[in-house]
């Protein structure tokens, strides 16, 4: 009778961290705290960081012998990822995130649904949370259907077969035998690996049951450019899988033209270039925006609205800022590509 296989293998967490002093002791405490029996690690890949992350990586590294680190001059999250997991020993790799905060059980319950679905990489949901109003607001939008698209870890509730998955949890074999993270890519790097993934015939799951907190960007200046990033170097993954990125990317960089004809119409008409059957035909353009518009203030304040009317209006400009960034990035990424765009909003400033 073959031996059964071990109902708790080892696990590695792997962890890209860049100026994140005031969140990396968290994620990482909610790591270490953990109820999973088997042996467990914990490897930060260490950007450059000037704001003392680097310092208290050090010391949470001498206080707990699971805790080490590697260097990742290059700053780029796939290339810190590559290099933790290559430092890594254990056969499951579970990806976290400096401003994420895993739930307790997390890890027993992502192995459990490893073994049971035959899986290779299986996430939950990424549950938005602000310490204040207007990370709150940011929250807010991470969480709404309305603020990302409605992807299936922003708030699905049936488990089963993804596209991708929030953070990951791995087998550690499929995920060297795929080649790891895409070291070419600034962003969207875990949509790219899934893609891969599924492309040699193995399945990511969504597990509604697995729960982790994720800390959005803190003012608008960081979160306009994330969020501009982010939109760049999709666009440069619809240039390079086209017709394999999902219908949802497509609506920041439709609004963002669609304001813009709206301007252009608005110019027109009031410089009496458009006029009469004209002016009247081309003004059908402001029925999109206004729709957007009514959308908006329908989520803003009845849906998805926050305790206080300051909350309110703030989740309001959220919103438009969210999807206008990333489609302008978008627009920029399909003509030019991601080239050296990076993502500024992980420095401290």
């Amino acid at each position: 009778m073959a031996p059964q296989a071990d109902p708790f293998p080892g696990v590695s967490y792997v962890m890209p961290v860049l100026n994140e002093a005031d969140y990396v002791e968290g994620a990482v405490r909610t790591i270490l705290s953990q109820d999973y029996p088997g042996e467990q690690q914990l490897i930060l890949a260490l950007g450059p960081s000037s704001d003392g992350t680097t310092e208290i990586v050090q010391r949470l590294a001498l206080q707990d012998p699971r805790v080490t680190f590697v260097h990742n001059p290059n700053t780029h999250i796939p290339v810190g990822l590559n290099l933790a997991v290559k430092a890594s020993k254990h056969p499951i790799i579970v990806r976290v995130d400096a401003h994420s905060e895993l739930a307790p059980g997390y890890t027993s319950r992502a192995v459990e649904t490893l073994g049971r679905t035959g899986a290779v990489n299986v996430g939950g949901i990424m549950k938005g949370r602000g310490r204040t109003p207007f990370q709150a607001a940011v929250a807010r939008a991470y969480n709404s259907k309305f603020g990302l698209g409605g992807a299936t870890y922003h708030g699905g509730n049936a488990e089963g077969p993804a596209e991708s998955a929030y953070l990951g949890v791995f087998q550690r074999d499929v995920l060297t035998a795929v080649g790891l993270y895409d070291e070419s890519l600034r962003r969207g790097e875990d949509w790219e690996l899934n893609l891969r993934i599924r492309a040699a015939g193995h399945t990511v799951w969504f597990d509604p049951k697995l729960k982790v907190t994720y800390w959005p960007r803190e003012n608008w200046s960081k979160l306009t450019r994330q969020f501009w990033t982010t939109g760049v170097w999709r666009g440069e993954l619809v240039r390079r899988y086209r017709g394999k990125n999902p219908w949802r990317f497509f609506m920041p960089p439709l609004l963002v033209v669609g304001v813009g004809l709206n301007v252009v119409v608005a110019a027109l008409q009031l410089t009496g270039v458009l006029s009469g059957a004209a002016s009247a035909v081309a003004s059908v353009v402001y029925l999109g925006l206004a729709a957007y518009l009514a959308l908006l203030v329908w989520v803003a304040f009845v849906h998805d609205r926050g305790p206080t009317l300051r909350d309110r209006v703030i989740f309001a400009l959220v919103l438009p800022s969210m999807h206008l960034s990333w489609g302008l990035g978008f627009i920029r990424g399909i003509f030019t590509g991601g080239r050296d765009t990076v993502d500024t909003s992980r420095s401290i400033s």
